[in-house]
């Protein structure tokens, strides 16, 4: 009997198993941590002591045709491959007295707030713990199952994953796809263009549902409420969306109108999102902030500072507690919703952070960036875990697979073969029912954050592992940039919203849909 060790866990034999490989991916690594240590280096601002430095390192003080922001930029590189040769830190005689006036500079403050602020805070620990307590609870008891059943599991959903290849292709608008997110139930999908217009698709059929034109500049981001489509009845919220209009618009599924339009943005507005209790939205903007609403009254409860740049991404965590975001200034921040403070900052990647998502796990946070990696952090540790040499162009956007309570009609099996409700038909009901519904809600509830999926300017969608951050799958579109990319609740369908204005359905190869 072969023993089971951590290897035969982690080697499948994928792409990156190969010692070139690793040293690829090393090579790539120590030249991303270079440029963030050369991106902190204090370096003198007068170009007579840049060329003076510049001598006493043996360059030339000048180059043919080199301006001085150029010279100084030559300089930083010079120092940074000393530094990355040495292993060690070049101490800069400038620095001292710059970098202190900035430590002084950096201390938290705080603005008074209202008291509908207030409230909502309470409300959001109310609603956070008992959900924080339940998934730890589940976590715990996940954590005993046995090794064996672990491994097949996870050989059963990779097998599938690796089977996922294009089931069509639809033309979205006329001008690109900036976003693409599925409904909670997967049926519709939503996708928002730089025409400004909304529209909801009957999948996987691609028939068009709903058309929402309400914003007069290109779109940002859409999200779902979390109930979507569950309850439609008059007037209730199921969309949002934020434009460069600068406004965020709430939507019905029975009206072409915006139910309500959110005003307070001082530029344009990017990704949105909803928390998962429904009653609140988030909003990025390029005002260097974002913001927080409540859907119900409609009105501002937050303004949030802390960028030094624009903020491009938001996201909540699933138990409610926490929000991330993103900026162009390669920072992302991890906030905690129920006391306005930092958590977490996310200080690693070397260009724009454009796609962030929390993992269903809780603790776990991924970013894509425009310098073409995935961060993943780790909010136990207060660090990155791992960095993923992704695409070779920005990493637009990253989600996690997060699955429903319970597992969908029509389950795909390892081998295949699709059960219907987790069941073989040809199976007693009455002597293993019980037990096949057992394993497949194990399956189920491992199988949600076991994955996630990245889109990149380069033109493909790629899927990843969670447990060894391994390369699973890589998708060609018809595009050269990818702008968005999600994953349906029901593990059936993959979409990414692309630049020549067309959006793709993905699904594995066995499955009806």
């Amino acid at each position: 009997m072969t023993e089971l060790t951590l290897e035969s866990l982690i080697d499948d034999g994928n792409y990156l198993g190969s010692e070139r490989a690793r040293l690829e991916n090393k090579a790539i690594l120590d030249e991303l941590e270079r440029k963030k240590k050369a991106r902190s280096m204090a370096v003198p601002t007068d170009d007579n002591r840049v060329k003076a430095r510049l001598r006493e390192l043996g360059e030339p003080i000048t180059l043919f045709g080199e301006r001085q922001a150029d010279r100084r930029d030559r300089l930083i590189y010079v120092l940074s491959q000393i530094t990355a040769a040495r292993g060690d830190d070049v101490q800069m005689e400038e620095e001292s007295e710059e970098e202190s006036a900035d430590e002084v500079g950096e201390e938290e403050f705080y603005t008074p707030g209202s008291l509908e602020l207030l409230e909502a805070r309470r409300h959001l620990a109310e609603y956070s713990l008992p959900r924080a307590q339940k998934r730890i609870a589940q976590q715990q008891i996940d954590s005993k199952l046995p090794l064996g059943r672990i491994i097949d599991m996870r050989k059963k959903i990779f097998a599938e994953v690796k089977r996922f290849s294009n089931l069509g292709s639809q033309i979205g608008d006329e001008r690109p796809i900036s976003q693409v997110r599925f409904s909670p139930n997967s049926k519709f999908l939503a996708t928002g263009s730089w025409s400004g217009t909304v529209k909801v698709w009957n999948v996987p059929a691609c028939t068009t549902s709903r058309v929402l034109r309400g914003h007069g500049d290109r779109l940002g981001g859409v999200a779902w409420h979390p109930q979507a489509t569950l309850t439609q009845g008059e007037g209730l919220v199921n969309l949002v969306s934020g434009a460069g209009d600068k406004c965020v618009n709430l939507w019905s599924l029975n009206s072409d109108a915006p139910l309500s339009v959110l005003k307070g943005h001082a530029d344009r507005v990017c990704r949105v999102a909803f928390h998962p209790s429904g009653n609140y939205v988030a909003s990025a903007s390029f005002d260097t902030t974002w913001r927080l609403w409540d859907v119900a009254t409609s009105t501002e409860l937050l303004l949030q500072e802390g960028h030094s740049k624009e903020v491009y991404s938001v996201e909540f965590q699933d138990d409610g507690s926490l929000v991330a975001s993103g900026g162009l200034d390669a920072i992302g921040r991890v906030w905690d919703l129920r006391t306005g403070r930092t958590a977490m900052v996310l200080d690693g990647h070397v260009q724009a952070i454009f796609g962030i998502a929390f993992s269903p796990n809780g603790y776990q946070i991924a970013t894509g960036a425009g310098d073409d990696t995935i961060r993943i952090w780790d909010i136990r540790f207060l660090k990155a875990l791992y960095t993923i040499p992704a695409h070779v162009s920005n990493v637009s956007d990253v989600r996690f697979f997060r699955g429903d309570d319970l597992p969908p009609m029509g389950t795909v099996r390892g081998n295949g073969d699709v059960t219907m409700n987790g069941m073989d038909e040809d199976v007693d009901a009455d002597t293993s029912n019980d037990k096949k519904q057992e394993q497949t809600s194990d399956e189920w509830r491992y199988r949600s954050g076991l994955y996630f999926a990245s889109a990149g300017y380069d033109g493909f969608v790629k899927i990843w592992s969670t447990d060894d951050w391994q390369l699973l799958r890589t998708l060609t579109t018809d595009s050269g940039k990818v702008m968005s990319v999600d994953l349906s609740k029901d593990g059936r369908l993959l979409a990414s919203g692309t630049y020549n204005r067309n959006f793709q359905l993905f699904a594995p190869e066995e499955v009806t849909v």
